[in-house]
């Protein structure tokens, strides 16, 4: 088994707290860089998510 999939089936469930930790960590980034990378950064979070789990708006959409 990776180490892919071994995080992935433990933030199996989790997918709240996950968005909320990609979030996080994701705005750490933005405020170390001085938002310098924020395009990439978001980019970045979409793609965590999108992998394991948190998006939590999908189906939706963008808020203006």
């Amino acid at each position: 088994m990776s180490m892919l999939d071994k995080l992935k089936s433990m933030l199996k469930g989790h997918e709240e707290q996950t968005g909320k930790g990609i979030d996080k960590a994701g705005d750490y980034v933005d405020k170390r860089t001085q938002g310098k990378y924020s395009g990439q950064v978001d980019k970045g979070q979409d793609r965590l998510k999108d992998e394991f789990g948190g998006g939590g708006d999908k189906g939706q959409p963008p808020q203006s």
